[in-house]
């Protein structure tokens, strides 16, 4: 029911206000190009044998589903986001925004719509001078009761209330796409959050392997020096070695602790209270298609633009407000009522007192005030103008951006892959060579120094594909135009409807 009168509401507004001084509002075109990039994008990105090196398939025009982390095909980071959906802080507070924006229109549609009726009632006892009367020992005491009506209207005859409205209902506007800005960073903070943590713990895990290789080479090592086989700075050389990885450690796990304690956050929970689900990037399934909006397409989509897009209507909105105030006022007034002196006879015969008026306001002179504040209107929608088009050119870098990334991480986690393959193989080779004196301890150090790095960034390798499918999604985005009207998450906001246009 809200929802239908928000709209209705809404169109209302924009009717009346067509009709009134100051610029009638135009929808800003959406930027004449039919790609995001200078260079074409490849049919689809290069694959790696191994998690998050599946190929992606780029696939124009596709629209993105409302709930994009579902193609993650992660039922914790699914449970994990409608939790936080559910407790927000960030997000309750946008949609608090939003219904304070809603009930500021609506007490200004009954203050320019309707008449402003006020009922009146005093009970006074009074003392006058006597002289008034020709009598000046006789001063009369006597009470005084009145009960009336008043009825006051402003006739908006070059429609600046219309404007005001306008201006108000844009305001509605800009807040409701600041919930769905919330809602869509809300989402993506978690899935990447998510990725981050996935990512963490498999450079715990990795680094953990390879410090336990370390130190059973270590052992081999000594027992080489107590059979003089090798020096005594070849075991110093281990021994630092093994101390230096384990420094490597305390790092990723505060890192690991500080993102679960966003996590929590983002969940709308304490730290210490939350049960969070435990992220694997083996957990994770790389969507093997990826939406990619039409240019035009993507000045609707992107909440910010959207946002941006309301703050111009605003502003020439604005305008209108101030060209009215150079036009004559007019404002009519009327009272019906009764008064007496005794409380029993108010509302008795011959008791009725009414007035009718009409006033007129005109500007004549106000130094110059009117006229600079309509051009301060106008400046503001020049820089409101400006602001939009700087949105839409950060938008349209975001998402060049993310595809770019999308094709090179690819193709960089394919080469990591390739990478990490030799490196261990390498180092395969070289400790038996080493344990049958083929190769000095130098060349084990370096094999193992080259295999530990390319664990390593083979883990980040594989998190940065997760983490650009994700950031794709934001930035085009995040599909809050599909969400159904009749599911639990379009609760997030009380006034969407009229945006479908």
């Amino acid at each position: 029911m809200r929802l239908r009168f928000a709209a209705a509401l809404a169109s209302f507004v924009a009717i009346l206000a067509g009709c009134a001084v100051g610029p009638d509002f135009r929808r800003p075109e959406a930027p004449k190009t039919s790609a995001y990039t200078t260079t074409a994008l490849p049919p689809e990105t290069a694959a790696a044998p191994v998690t998050g090196g599946a190929a992606q398939r780029f696939v124009a025009g596709r629209d993105i589903p409302a709930q994009w982390w579902g193609l993650f095909h992660s039922d914790a980071l699914d449970r994990l986001i409608r939790q936080a959906l559910a407790h927000s802080a960030t997000l309750a507070a946008a949609q608090a925004a939003l219904r304070g924006a809603q009930e500021n229109l609506r007490s200004e549609v009954g203050a320019v719509l309707y008449p402003s009726v006020d009922g009146h009632f005093s009970a006074e006892r009074q003392k006058i001078s006597g002289a008034a009367f020709g009598n000046p020992s006789n001063i009369p005491i006597f009470n005084l009761y009145n009960a009336s009506v008043g009825v006051s209207y402003r006739i908006d005859i070059v429609g600046g209330g219309w404007r005001g409205l306008e201006a108000l209902q844009s305001q509605v506007d800009y807040q409701c796409f600041q919930v769905d800005a919330a809602y869509l960073a809300l989402t993506a903070n978690l899935a990447t959050a998510a990725v981050q943590e996935a990512m963490l713990r498999a450079q715990v895990r990795a680094t953990q392997e390879i410090l336990a290789l370390q130190e059973k080479q270590l052992a081999v090592v000594e027992r080489q020096f107590a059979l003089g086989a090798v020096s005594r700075p070849d075991v110093l050389a281990q021994r630092t070695q093994v101390a230096q990885t384990r420094t490597t450690l305390p790092p990723l796990e505060k890192q690991l602790a500080q993102n679960r304690h966003r996590l929590a956050v983002l969940a709308g929970k304490l730290p210490s209270e939350a049960v969070l689900p435990e992220f694997e990037l083996d957990g994770l399934q790389l969507p093997r298609e990826l939406p990619v909006s039409l240019p035009s397409a993507l000045v609707r989509q992107r909440p910010d633009i959207r946002a941006a897009e309301a703050l111009l209507h605003q502003a020439s909105a604005q305008i209108g407000v101030a060209t009215a105030n150079l036009y004559p006022q007019i404002t009519l007034t009327g009272n019906y009522g009764s008064e007496s002196v005794a409380f029993r006879n108010l509302f008795g015969s011959g008791t009725a007192v009414w007035n009718l008026g009409a006033s007129l306001l005109q500007p004549i002179f106000h130094g110059g005030e009117l006229i600079a504040k309509r051009s301060a209107a106008i400046a503001a929608y020049d820089q409101a103008a400006a602001q939009y088009r700087e949105t839409v050119l950060e938008a349209f870098r975001d998402v060049a951006d993310t595809l770019r990334a999308l094709e090179l991480d690819a193709v960089t986690l394919a080469a990591q892959a390739e990478a990490e393959k030799a490196a261990r193989v390498a180092l395969e080779i070289t400790e038996k060579q080493f344990r049958l004196g083929a190769v000095s301890y130098l060349s084990l150090l370096n094999a193992q120094r080259l295999d530990q790095q390319a664990r390593v960034a083979l883990v980040q390798a594989q998190a940065a594909r997760f983490a650009d499918t994700a950031a794709l999604f934001q930035a085009l985005g995040g599909g809050w135009w599909n969400i159904p009207p009749d599911t639990a998450a379009a609760e997030r906001t009380d006034s969407t409807t009229h945006r479908e246009d």
